[in-house]
């Protein structure tokens, strides 16, 4: 069991983000997941990511607010509670176009060790 308080988050910066301030929950510590890591994004009205992608899955969950996504001509908006799974190689875009701030967890895979 690893339990990591709120408080002992530490801040991180994602590569082709912008307006998002980023703080890691579990992940990449003694104790923590072996296979993925926890993030929590807060996005200002504005912010986005991408486009861009990744060779491995992740998944998101809004929280709170709303973010719209863009993928292969489509967009759709996530709502409060809403997740979407982001196939390896799907390259997306995500703005957030509301005047809210959109809360929202993202789960990765660990990077291969190599």
């Amino acid at each position: 069991m690893h339990i990591k308080r709120f408080e002992e988050a530490q801040a991180y910066e994602a590569p082709n983000h912008w307006g998002v301030h980023g703080l890691r929950l579990q992940g990449f510590e003694e104790g923590g997941p072996t296979n993925q890591w926890v993030g929590y994004s807060q996005f200002l009205p504005g912010g986005g990511a991408g486009p861009d992608s990744t060779p491995f899955e992740k998944v998101y969950v809004v929280l709170e607010g709303e973010m719209t996504i863009e993928w292969d001509g489509r967009s759709e908006i996530l709502r409060a509670m809403d997740s979407c799974t982001i196939p390896p190689g799907l390259e997306r875009r995500i703005e957030n176009r509301s005047n809210h701030v959109c809360k929202m967890l993202v789960v990765i895979p660990y990077p291969p060790k190599g």
